[in-house]
């Protein structure tokens, strides 16, 4: 009997024992393409070399060094690093463990910012409908996926949630693209104004929403009226890249593709690609000064932040990435994959979206196309989906809720960024092969 608690009771998955490339291997021998790489964390795929021997020899030197007492070479080389390539102005990098502990840290530093600076009266957070920014409480609480909140409602602080940019569903019939970003971002505003500019201290949203929504990019346009939004009534605008960040979307940094700058940004998952657990916490020089001159401690911290052995591993990552030139082979594969997955699946009488940018791509799906309308959440199928592309030995990420947490399915895929030409069509090989089970 396993002593274990496992993600669901009433679920015994099989034991992972070995890697290679994007292979996942189970104690039967059962190899497995791992789709989604996890939750869009191992983009190099498992087993590499250049990446295990980093975190080896940093064993070696220093496993581990409180940062109460020491900083190390590891966390200041990958720094260094994050910044020489961060969007402008971002000049700080506050090393966590994971992606719930960045958005956690984002909310209090951007709290603590405005203590700072003699405007305590700034406390209140906004953020978007079927949003995802972790699951400790401040996380949750600033996440707008109301299954996931729900038995939590009363820990969590209040914090105001706004439509998310999510065409598919919230474009009208004749409306442009552009007006639709328009009025979609105007909502920012009309929240600002209700809850009163002198209250609000932040707006955090992701820049592709990853796991809650299905690989949903905002249109042209969206994130710069955003920012101009929040420039103009002095509120942080705080993006999650824990999922779509770290070349996930064909850009290092996500927000490229947008053309903005945030004020604090948080990224996970790729930082570490599995081989650690490794997130950060990046700001603006800007919010960093006023901590700097003011009290000069940012109130926050956990054990583990800026490990040694993780930070030597997210170095080792961020290099790989830049230096294999995987960033533009994401954009090739994306297209590739986005290409196979209309022309086999866009015709289909249940799939009504396919969306997304680089190698995050989400499918929607639908009983009718017409009508948009989703499968009764009796029906269960995002849980019959990754079972049948796991029995296909596909590993994908399937999920339901995703037009109010609680209607609608769609499947995410994240694949590693070191797949193959020929592993997208096996891919999608595989995805028909659980579809045709399911529907």
């Amino acid at each position: 009997m396993s002593h274990v608690f496992p993600r669901h009771c009433h679920v015994q998955p099989p034991t992972a024992v070995g890697g290679e490339g994007c292979y996942l291997i189970d104690s039967k021998g059962k190899r497995y393409f791992d789709g989604s790489g996890g939750a869009a964390v191992s983009c190099l795929g498992h087993g590499d070399p250049e990446i295990t021997e980093a975190i080896k020899a940093q064993l070696d030197k220093l496993a581990f060094a409180h940062t109460g007492f020491f900083t190390s070479e590891p966390a200041e080389a990958l720094a260094d690093l994050l910044i020489d390539h961060a969007p402008e102005g971002i000049e700080r990098v506050y090393f966590v463990s994971g992606g719930s502990e960045a958005t956690e840290a984002a909310i209090k530093l951007a709290r603590q910012y405005f203590v700072e600076i003699g405007q305590p009266e700034r406390h209140h957070l906004i953020a978007r409908r079927q949003s995802y920014h972790g699951n400790t409480l401040g996380a949750l609480a600033a996440g707008g996926n109301e299954w996931r909140r729900a038995q939590f409602g009363p820990l969590l602080i209040d914090v105001s949630h706004i439509a998310p940019c999510y065409e598919y569903r919230g474009r009208e019939d004749g409306e442009s693209v552009e007006a639709y970003g328009q009025r979609a971002a105007q909502e920012l505003e009309d929240e600002i104004l209700r809850v009163g500019p002198e209250r609000v201290m932040a707006f955090m949203a992701e820049p592709v929403v990853g796991a809650t929504a299905g690989a949903v990019p905002a249109v042209e346009g969206y994130f710069r009226r955003i920012r101009e939004i929040c420039d103009r009534y002095g509120v942080l605008l705080i993006l999650d890249e824990v999922m779509c960040g770290m070349g996930r979307t064909g850009h290092l940094f996500a927000c490229e593709h947008d053309g903005v700058r945030p004020d604090i940004l948080c990224i996970a998952k790729g930082l570490g690609a599995g081989y650690q657990p490794i997130g950060a916490m990046l700001c603006s020089g800007q919010i960093y000064d006023a901590i700097a001159g003011g009290t000069g401690f940012f109130q926050h911290g956990h054990t583990y932040i800026g490990h040694p052995v993780a930070t030597a591993a997210g170095l080792a990552v961020v290099n790989a990435i830049l230096g294999r030139g995987l960033i533009p082979r994401v954009r090739e594969l994306g297209e590739r994959l986005d290409g196979e997955l209309r022309a086999r699946l866009g015709q289909h009488p249940h799939v009504g979206d396919i969306r997304g940018r680089g190698l995050f791509r989400g499918i929607e799906l639908v009983a009718d196309r017409e009508t948009k309308h989703p499968f009764d959440p009796k029906d269960k199928l995002a849980a019959r989906l990754k079972k049948a592309a796991f029995e296909a030995g596909l590993v994908c990420y399937p999920m339901s809720g995703t037009i109010d947490g609680r209607h609608g399915d769609h499947i995410l895929l994240a694949p590693p960024f070191i797949m193959r030409d020929e592993q997208v069509t096996e891919v999608v090989d595989k995805l028909e092969t659980a579809l045709a089970a399911c529907l």
